[in-house]
């Protein structure tokens, strides 16, 4: 079976480039069209995502050789091209970065590739830079580049011309120019998240016009996807109730996690820890990263809410908790301006903010249910008395993450990706 359907990976010689700002753009732009768009991200991240689910108004997953395995990036597009009328999957890094690269998901899945390519600070090395991501894997569909950050109409016309005199047959698909406006803040760990920035909407019509100006949709080449179904996954789960954190501190959750969840048959509840008096009941609780360091004086003065984890806690029932939501559950959590701010304690311990990133790795923890994949990410250290009950292993073999284990409960920087085992994770929830 399969479905055929316009499909691009949006990526770029680096990181920092604009893809992102060009494939919400590209995204925003087609729904404003009327089409269907389905977005997806290469590779482990959180913000980006949430940028582009504003752009095309549905959920954003990710696609990752590694983490996920083929079978599943398949299914996944597979499923996106029998409900939409344009797809596109924002690479990672640059073109041939990673070890799997978006190149290799390109080659994989016989994606086009729209490479983009900030052009601000050169003229004919732009056509140079465009010729060496074609040649260096020819066997890759290069359908064009888009050049970013332009100074003038005449920038734009010189750039052109560099692909017709060094790169004859690579298409020139426009120019974005240089716009404040156009730019989505960063902090520590990328991007500003979607729903800290308020003139987001305001940002991505802009650059949608942008886009729109130099990229007809109607040339961009259908892809056929093809699919066959999975088996479902097992009811590991059914009947039981899970309460996830989700507000502007924990907002790290894979799309994925969530359906796989509920396909096992639980029945998931959300909360704010920033705003709700208690933990809502439930059988287990999850807590998944994100940024409760910059909100560590709220969530601390949330008393009821922390007396809430430790009565969770106490009563044996599980609670997975991933990079920043282990940050509510030791002693004390000191933040980048060196103030500390009181936890839950239920483990020994404190979490302080680093000015340098501290881990930054693909790995996976071998359960007794098997190997579970995922990342982590992180500018925060810990120091704690705990001893880790597993260990992490970095994709190429190194030492990875301490993964702590305290009755129910288990805490670790790995950002789990849980379709990757089913079964390990639906472990962490039960009793």
């Amino acid at each position: 079976m399969n479905a055929s359907v316009p499909a691009l990976l949006i990526s770029a010689v680096a990181s920092g480039q604009g893809k992102t700002t060009v494939t919400a753009a590209l995204a925003r732009h087609a729904v404003r069209q009327g089409r269907r768009v389905r977005v997806f991200k290469t590779g482990p991240d959180f913000i980006d995502p949430m940028i582009l689910a504003r752009a095309c108004g549905q959920p954003v997953g990710q696609l990752d050789l590694w983490m996920g395995g083929a079978a599943h990036c398949r299914d996944l597009l597979h499923q996106a091209a029998c409900e939409s009328d344009l797809l596109l999957v924002e690479g990672v890094m640059g073109l041939y970065d990673g070890d799997p690269s978006s190149a290799d998901l390109a080659a994989q899945f016989n994606l086009p590739v729209l490479a983009v390519i900030d052009a601000g600070a050169m003229a004919q090395t732009f056509g140079a830079l465009a010729l060496g991501l074609q040649a260096y894997r020819p066997q890759m569909t290069l359908y064009g580049v888009l050049a970013n950050r332009v100074g003038s109409a005449a920038h734009a016309a010189m750039l052109a011309q560099s692909l017709t005199s060094a790169a004859a047959g690579i298409r020139f698909l426009g120019a974005i120019t240089r716009d404040a406006a156009l730019a989505i803040p960063e902090r520590h760990l990328g991007l500003v998240q979607a729903e800290d920035l308020e003139d987001l909407d305001a940002r991505l019509d802009r650059a949608a016009d942008a886009v729109g100006a130099s990229l007809a949709l109607e040339s961009i080449p259908r892809v056929p996807f093809y699919g066959e179904p999975l088996p479902e996954p097992p009811p590991l789960l059914a009947g039981m109730r899970i309460a996830v954190a989700r507000d502007a501190a924990f907002s790290f959750i894979y799309p994925a996690n969530l359906t796989l969840l509920r396909a096992m048959g639980a029945t998931i509840v959300t909360f704010s820890p920033l705003r709700d008096p208690t933990v809502p009941p439930a059988d287990a609780l999850y807590l998944p990263g994100g940024y409760p360091e910059l909100h560590a004086a709220p969530l601390a003065a949330n008393h009821s809410l922390l007396e809430s984890l430790r009565q969770h806690v106490r009563s044996g029932r599980p609670l997975l908790a991933e990079c920043g939501g282990m940050m509510p559950l030791f002693e004390q959590l000191t933040d980048l301006e060196g103030r500390a701010h009181a936890m839950a304690g239920v483990l020994p311990g404190q979490i302080r903010m680093q000015q340098r990133l501290q881990a930054l790795a693909l790995q996976s923890v071998t359960f007794p249910q098997g190997e579970l994949r995922g990342h982590s990410f992180h500018y925060s250290s810990l120091s704690s008395p705990l001893s880790p009950c597993w260990h992490g292993c970095t994709q190429h073999g190194g030492r990875g993450e301490a993964v702590f284990r305290a009755g129910a409960l288990t805490a670790s920087y790995v950002h789990f990706y849980w379709p990757s085992n089913p079964t390990a994770a639906a472990a962490l929830f039960r009793p």
